[in-house]
């Protein structure tokens, strides 16, 4: 058994730990209030945007965007958003795992990764994928001209031919306590099919559909590669408020633990003690 100050050393330790648990706890809650509003207040427009995107492509039959190009996805380009610290339970593991598994599925011929967030710089700095691109500070402030800026990049690649296809890779967030690794296909954008009995010439564009794709398009891929990093910064501070939380309840409890421990070495020493003191007091009774 370890001695009494053995376990008095342990406790302190371990309460210096909750302590630290719970106040990052307080700080990835406070930033999640932030990251959830901004994601939550950028869905609607971005799905209203792509209703009406991909309604306007599907009326365009003379006219093939750049970006509307669907080719076979021989070669790829995928986006791999992580986070920038450790201390968020399974949050960059599942992002991990999840590329892992499509880059050892030989689902592409050719894959050429596009790195955002250190973590997952350092978890490929160690493999030998060929990696097109790294953003180490982009997932510290995300900010619309850092997101579009990386949108443009991607988006020049795809216009130029040098890759099929490109995907986005990241964490969406559904709920405190629900993260989910999602993989979106960012480019080429699917023409959605004409719903019901609706027909092409039921709406007057003015300017014409062309002129408008021209104009939508590039912000459509820029607004979903920064919903796609709101979303992966939303989830990451959920995953890292229950991971924090729940360190807390285990220093919690292990303290309790020491603490019982503690107080039956305590009382064993004690209890020693008073055995001997009764017994030489009883020795020298018989003399």
């Amino acid at each position: 058994m370890p001695s009494k100050q053995d376990l008095r050393r342990r406790i302190r330790s371990v309460r210096s730990t909750e302590q630290i648990t719970k106040a990052m706890k307080m700080v990835a809650a406070a930033k999640l209030r932030r990251a959830q509003t901004r994601i939550l207040e950028a869905r609607p427009y971005a799905a209203a945007l792509d209703v009406v995107l991909r309604s306007l492509a599907s009326r365009v039959a003379s006219h093939r965007h750049e970006l509307l190009v669907e080719r076979a996805e021989h070669a790829v380009t995928l986006v791999v958003v992580t986070a920038d610290k450790g201390l968020c339970g399974a949050f960059n593991a599942n992002v991990f795992r999840e590329a892992t598994s499509l880059l050892e599925g030989r689902r592409w011929e050719k894959v050429e990764l596009v790195l955002v967030g250190r973590r997952g710089i350092d978890f490929f700095r160690r493999r030998t994928y060929p990696t097109l691109g790294t953003y180490p500070e982009l997932m510290h402030t995300v900010t619309p001209a850092a997101a579009f800026a990386l949108a443009r990049t991607l988006a020049a690649r795809f216009a130029a031919g040098e890759t099929d296809a490109i995907y986005l890779l990241y964490n969406h967030f559904r709920s405190i306590m629900r993260q989910e690794a999602t993989l979106e296909r960012l480019l080429p954008i699917e023409r959605a099919k004409i719903a019901g009995g609706e027909r092409p010439g039921a709406y007057i564009f003015e300017p014409s559909p062309q002129a408008l794709l021209g104009q939508i398009l590039p912000r459509h891929v820029q607004f979903q590669v920064l919903r796609a990093l709101l979303d992966s910064q939303a989830a990451e501070q959920a995953s890292r408020m229950t991971a924090m939380d729940a360190a807390s309840k285990n220093a919690a409890d292990m303290i309790d633990r020491l603490t019982l421990t503690y107080n039956r070495a305590r009382q064993a020493a004690i209890t020693k003690e008073l055995i001997e003191i009764v017994s030489g007091a009883e020795a020298l009774a018989e003399r």
